[in-house]
């Protein structure tokens, strides 16, 4: 199972979970309603940035060179649309039983609300991955990360590589042919 797909499950099945509780919730404390709404989608975004804490901690630990560390933003972003999308479905179809549930028509649940679910996914797991590096990265060697053994294989995508290799400091016959013939003497 790829990890946008895990992590686009259990926040799916965790919105689920948090409409069901919306709407039990709302049902015996009408007058607290935005209240309810706020708390819950509060902690699910909670959730979703501790888990990215958790994703960017383990990123920086395995890959400290941070040019070297995989995209996880898009991993994120696939997780949030498909976490919105499906909790959508899955909400409505459950509404067409339970009829205390706060949906809105299939159409609405497949656009709009699914937009907020991958937005709200998104923003907290980047930010929580973004702190979770940092973490990290605050506690690493600061010593840059040079040429190691095993990077032979990016030879051909690093840019610094063609100049490191054969480097000197004297003048190489090319340069020395094109520079007049009194500046040498």
């Amino acid at each position: 199972m790829s990890k946008w797909l895990l992590r686009g499950l259990v926040f799916a099945t965790l919105m689920v979970i948090v409409r069901l509780l919306q709407g039990a919730l709302i049902n015996a404390w009408e007058t607290k309603a935005g209240l309810i709404s706020v708390v819950l989608v509060v902690l699910f975004a909670v959730a979703v940035f501790a888990w990215g804490i958790v994703d960017g901690r383990t990123d920086a630990r395995t890959n400290p060179d941070p040019d070297r560390r995989g995209d996880l933003a898009m991993t994120w972003l696939l997780a949030g649309l498909f976490a919105g999308i499906v909790s959508g479905a899955v909400a409505w179809i459950i509404s067409l039983f339970y009829k205390s549930l706060y949906v809105e028509a299939l159409i609405n649940e497949l656009t709009t609300f699914a937009a907020f679910t991958a937005l709200v996914v998104f923003l907290m797991s980047v930010a929580g991955v973004a702190i979770g590096r940092w973490l990290v990265d605050r506690k690493a060697d600061q010593t840059p990360h040079l040429h190691r053994a095993g990077d032979d294989d990016r030879a051909d995508t690093d840019v610094f590589a063609a100049v490191s290799h054969g480097r000197s400091d004297e003048p190489t016959e090319a340069q020395t042919e094109a520079t007049p013939r009194e500046d040498r003497a």
